[in-house]
Formats: structure tokens, sequence, C-alpha cells
């Protein structure tokens, strides 16, 4: 982002794009508890409001996602079950839907190998060489994008990053490690406003989306 301040602490129409990110975890009935994953030597998160939430716990992150995404599996396998449910969720992805989680988790609660929300390529792929020439047209039937939530159950995505992890790899989200053990996630269909803020264009596109359920 270019910026001093991290980016989930960045403010759009007056909260920080965190506090978004968490009410629905924090509001929805179904969901029992929140761990949130800390920068070591975050200084942002005790000055929010949302920081004194009784159904939020935090930890600190480590290295990669995966290694973060693992401290958070340690605080919950203190409290929670192995066969008990978690989504996993990304902080910089405040749009996100209450009626999306609620179509993950009544879709999860049909089938034992988990899943994540996502939405089909509707675009053109390309594949590029070494100095961004195309060098081959992608079908992008059955090609998605990958967003979160991403919900699996306790033990299996505990085991799934520890083997990934202790295999070198560094798995860029929670289905890619369950996929390694040959499981296949199921694909969810979210909202397509569900945007990970990456880049600084993605502020106002977010805070244009945020507007408008404000309003609703």
């Amino acid at each position: 982002m270019g910026m001093d301040t991290p980016k989930q602490y960045l403010k759009l129409c007056g909260k920080c794009i965190l506090e978004y990110t968490l009410e629905p975890f924090c509001i929805h009935e179904k969901i029992d508890g929140v761990v949130v994953v800390l920068a070591e030597n975050d200084s942002y998160w005790e000055t929010l409001p949302i920081a004194s939430n009784k159904k939020i716990q935090t930890t600190i992150g480590g290295i990669e996602r995966c290694h973060s995404v693992q401290n958070g599996l340690k605080i919950l396998k203190g409290i929670a079950s192995p066969n008990d449910w978690v989504l996993v969720h990304d902080a910089a992805r405040p749009c996100l839907h209450m009626d999306d989680i609620d179509k993950l988790i009544q879709t999860m609660n049909a089938q034992s190998i988990g899943g994540i929300l996502a939405i089909p390529v509707r675009d053109t792929m390309k594949r590029t060489g070494t100095i961004n020439e195309v060098t081959e047209t992608v079908s992008r039937e059955g090609l998605w994008h990958a967003l979160t939530p991403q919900m699996f159950q306790l033990s299996m995505l505990d085991s799934a990053l520890e083997m990934a992890i202790s295999n070198n790899v560094l798995v860029t989200d929670e289905a890619q490690a369950i996929e390694m053990t040959g499981k296949r996630p199921v694909l969810v269909e979210g909202h397509p406003d569900n945007i990970k803020i990456t880049h600084k264009s993605d502020l106002p596109l977010a805070e244009l989306f945020l507007s408008r359920r404000e309003v609703k």
C-alpha cells in the first residue's frame, strides 16, 4: 500500500477496515468466538472499540499467512473440539455479507471436507512470459477466484497446515493445504464485492460498497 498505517487500520466511512471485517463474525449467532491474529508490535489494536468485545481473543502472528493461521488455531485448540468448524478470513476484506457466512455454513453442514467462498472467473485469462508478453490464452472454464472465509474442521485444518509447513510449502490459502492432503474443498459462490484491499485504488471501491450497505 505504501502507507505508514497498516491497511487493516485505515479508515473507511468513519471506521477502521478491521472493525468492518470483524463485525459480521462478532454478531453472528452461530459463531461462538473470534481469534484476531496481530503483528508482534501492533500498537493500533487496543485503540479500537471492538478490541473490548468479549467474543474476541488475540494472539501473535507468524512469518507467513500459514504460520499466522496456525497460531490462531493453537488458541482455538484450547477452547474448541477437534471437529468444530473454523472460518478463516482476511483482515483486509471488510465487505463480507452476512448472508455469505450463512450460505457457507449451511453448505458445509451437508458435507465433511469443508469449503471456501469463491466467484467464477468471468474475464478472458492470459498467461505471460518474463516480459509480460502473452504466451497463452487460458480457458476460464472451471476457474474461480478464491475468497474468504474458508471453512474447515479445526483438527483437519491444523493437520493440513502442519504438513504443508513441514514440507516447506508456504500455502497461500487454507484450501491449498487441505488439497495437499488429497481432499477436495467445496466452492460456494459469494458476492463479488467481497474484495481484498491490496492497493490504494481498492480503498474508494470498498468505501463505495460499505456506504451503500450503510444506506440500506
